[in-house]
């Protein structure tokens, strides 16, 4: 497995709350960031919230929004194939990423209530076939611009709409950079995230990278990519997930894209076939975000963590939910 790094950047924004698992899973050990809730509380009695990061990702997407959430404890993997959990084989897909998050909850979540998950991108239908799978462990959803299938506009197959949506990302990882500043340079010039650039995003870059100087890459294998990339159009798991969903679930969506451009992932009209196919959803925008910057900025995870909050206060009895928006 690849060894967590921990770089000045990285431990500046995973802060003292942090420490780093390890579990194992079919095919070696997945690794998992784990914030502890500040202040301290007796083991067990503070809710345990599960960060499921997207396609290319880490748990290094979470910070901005873990130091909103001072009261729960977090549970974040690096999901098969991606970060330190890079050298975990195939297969990949929505299942296979479903059953690691569940051993991980197994493992790290000290009660046996049952936690709420919130996955952004692909995250979003690792929670969907998670609750599916493994409902007894799920008890809210909360899908970050992700989670609904991607619809292909007339005339492009679904085969063409997976790989347009995710191609700038595939390029990405057959890239090599000559230093750690080059790959923080290409992440500043990213249309989705200069204008957010922050310590935030330097250690999300830092993190994203393996081998060594002058032939640093991403770490995501681009296996992995293709493996999961076809799921999020039309995957079985998927779909029969969303078709049982017996889970509370929100869905909050960005008005912009993966580039930062409007159309986002999912426009008006996606949004509206998808609520009336599964009318319990609770739908919101997040205002002024894009793809990436409704996690890894701060004014995105500003907005983005009540709902998660709330999500937390209904299963604990505690709280009333917003009406759908």
């Amino acid at each position: 497995m690849t060894s967590f790094v921990p770089m000045p950047s990285v431990e500046l924004v995973v802060g003292p709350r942090y420490h780093p698992e390890t579990v194992a899973v079919d095919g070696g050990e997945l690794f998992c960031g784990v914030w502890e809730p500040d202040p301290p509380q007796v083991e067990g009695s503070a809710p345990t919230v599960v960060l499921v990061h997207g396609i290319t990702s880490s748990h290094l997407a979470w910070p901005a929004l873990v130091d909103l959430l001072p009261a729960v404890r977090v549970l974040a993997p690096d999901l098969r194939g991606r970060a330190a959990s890079r050298d975990l084989p195939g297969p990949y897909g929505m299942g296979r990423h479903a059953d690691d998050v569940a051993a991980a909850i197994r493992a790290l979540h000290p009660g046996d209530d049952p936690v709420t998950v919130v996955g952004h991108s692909m995250g979003g239908f690792v929670g969907v076939v998670l609750a599916d799978r493994h409902p007894g462990l799920v008890g809210e959803l909360v899908l970050v611009d992700g989670g609904l299938p991607l619809t292909p506009p007339p005339g492009v197959s679904p085969d063409q709409l997976a790989e347009a949506t995710l191609g700038p990302a595939a390029a990405r990882l057959r890239q090599t950079f000559s230093t750690r500043a080059d790959y923080r340079d290409y992440w500043r010039q990213h249309p989705a995230l200069g204008r957010d650039w922050s310590e935030l995003s330097e250690a999300y870059a830092d993190y994203d990278l393996v081998g060594e100087e002058p032939a640093l890459h991403p770490a995501t294998r681009e296996a992995a990519l293709h493996g999961d990339i076809r799921e999020l159009v039309d995957g079985h798991d998927l779909l029969r997930g969303l078709d049982r969903l017996r889970h509370p679930t929100t869905w909050l969506v960005a008005p912009r894209g993966l580039m930062d451009e409007v159309p986002p992932l999912y426009p008006e009209q996606a949004r509206a076939a998808w609520c009336t196919a599964y009318p319990s959803l609770v739908l919101a925008e997040i205002p002024d975000v894009n793809h990436y910057s409704i996690v890894l900025s701060r004014h995105g995870a500003a907005e983005v963590a009540p709902w998660v909050e709330q999500a937390v206060a209904r299963q604990r009895g505690d709280g009333h939910g917003p009406s759908r928006g």
